[in-house]
């Protein structure tokens, strides 16, 4: 349900993406990428981590909730109050006088963010991911609708602006339906506390995990201005959109499955090690091919004046291979209680993507995406590795596990490039793109499943189509599937 939710809002919100980049121009998604290169870390710090916190302790009163509520109520109001004050010096910063009303607007998001935290927690606690998924796909298409409307209707960059807090609008709405809870009289116990400090450290990582991935944007901003940073913005936009569907969507799901297992941890580690293996299976390839095929899908579904914005798209495709297993790290971190080690590897991983970022500044944002790109292929197995040390997982057990479909990735996307610019260089993209997915995707098959014999995937795949299917048709009259459920 995780999965498909967040397909179907990256097909929304893309789809409406691509409208909209075709009314505005990279100056109008320049200067909304500025701001929200700085206020982007707001959802981030309003609920301190507790999100996780209340998911992954034992058990937890309703007073603590409440408490936990107004704490990031308290916090939501004053970041929105910071950024409202100092709107003109973000202004002046960039020197873009523009930029003071969007962050003025951009302030109301925090509030509506805050008071859905807590509502969002204990969904996830009590594993209602049908009724997030809903809620989620219903903001994704209002927003949506609401933002290509303002485009169509001459709005400009306001369109880009007023997105999010559509959104943030209607999960509130929908959490507060879906989770009848009312907030009430707070107590500070000793649960909150300890609530606090484990969600203070998830904070830390997040916070420094932000800066590390905000930092690009807005040295680009600074140093090359608002044209170069709209082609690089809609590049890492759907860059980051394929990465939330593949790994970040499985986290609320991993987290609060893997932490009911915490007292068996040699169960933990074979349900950790298949869980990952899959995600690497299925979301490797598909980075891979984006690589091959980025610049023709930019083109086709934004037109031909994105042509640089699918260039630096296929440079982070690549980055996106590994990315997809550095950002299970929580899946370790959380459920061993060890949320202060998630907090320092978030603040050193920062630390070398900024400095990846110096390296590749001098070369414009291609040159940073690439930097970026070396970067992660250096830390991806030495990130799992330190979260997975207190339950005795190491690096051979990340190569074991995604090695195989690192190897097929690489090998798939470095033939399908030579394919890319050699024989099919002067055929038609509607011509190229099919043949180099279909050409790409059988390397891929051959190696992994082929070669190195990786077929516990297919049939975890196989398993979970086979249990959802009927529930689907159950529910559509008169469809019948020829597919058997798995016994009780």
């Amino acid at each position: 349900m995780s999965v498909a939710s967040r397909a179907a809002n990256i097909v929304v919100q893309v789809g409406s993406q691509v409208w909209v980049a075709r009314l505005l121009s990279p100056e109008d998604v320049g200067l909304v990428a500025m701001v929200s290169a700085i206020t982007g870390f707001a959802p981030v710090l309003i609920d301190l981590g507790t999100r996780d916190a209340a998911v992954q302790k034992a058990k937890i009163t309703e007073e603590e909730v409440s408490a936990l509520f107004w704490l990031t109520m308290g916090i939501g109001t004053l970041l929105a109050i910071l950024l409202v004050a100092g709107s003109s010096l973000i202004a002046a910063f960039y020197n873009e006088d523009r930029l003071q009303k969007i962050a003025l607007f951009s302030a109301i998001n925090f509030i509506f963010a805050a008071a859905s935290c807590q509502h969002f927690a204990l969904l996830r606690r009590a594993m209602k991911f049908q009724a997030i998924a809903v809620i989620e796909v219903g903001a994704s298409v209002v927003s949506a609708v609401g933002s290509v409307a303002m485009a169509f209707a001459g709005s400009g960059y306001w369109a880009l602006v007023a997105k999010p807090i559509f959104a943030a609008l209607v999960m509130l709405v929908g959490a507060c339906w879906a989770c009848r809870w009312v907030p009430g009289i707070p107590r500070l116990t000793a649960g909150v506390k300890e609530m606090i400090r484990f969600g203070l450290n998830v904070t830390g990582f997040t916070m420094a995990d932000y800066v590390g991935r905000a930092a690009d944007r807005v040295a680009l901003g600074k140093k090359a201005g608002s044209v170069d940073l709209g082609f690089y913005q809609n590049a890492f936009y759907i860059y980051d959109n394929a990465l939330s569907l593949m790994a970040i969507s499985l986290h609320s799901v991993a987290v609060a499955s893997l932490s009911k297992l915490r007292d068996n941890v040699s169960e933990l580690k074979r349900y950790w090690a298949k869980a990952l293996s899959t995600l690497a299976f299925y979301a490797m390839p598909v980075f891979a091919l984006l690589a091959v095929t980025g610049e023709d899908l930019v083109v086709l579904l934004l037109g031909k004046k994105w042509l640089f914005t699918g260039t630096i798209v296929s440079v982070l495709a690549l980055r996106g291979i590994p990315h997809v297993v550095e950002r299970t790290l929580g899946w370790l971190h959380v459920p061993a209680g060890r949320s202060d080690r998630w907090m320092r590897w978030g603040l050193f991983g920062s630390a070398a993507q900024i400095a990846a970022l110096f390296c590749g500044l001098p070369f414009g944002s291609l040159g940073v995406a690439a930097a970026y790109t070396i970067c992660m292929y250096l830390l991806f197995i030495p990130a799992i590795a330190y979260a997975g040390k207190p339950l005795g997982i190491g690096a051979k057990d990340v190569i074991r596990a995604v090695g195989p479909q690192l190897i097929g990735s690489l090998i798939s996307a470095a033939c399908g490039t030579a394919l890319r610019f050699g024989l099919l260089m002067d055929s038609s993209m509607f011509v190229r793109v099919p043949i180099l997915l279909t050409v790409c995707a059988a390397i891929y098959l051959l190696v992994v499943v082929g070669l190195f014999k990786v077929r516990g995937p297919l049939e975890v795949g196989r398993n979970a189509l086979r249990d959802i299917l009927p529930k689907l048709a159950a529910r559509i009259p008169g469809l019948k599937l020829g597919i058997a459920g798995k016994k009780d």
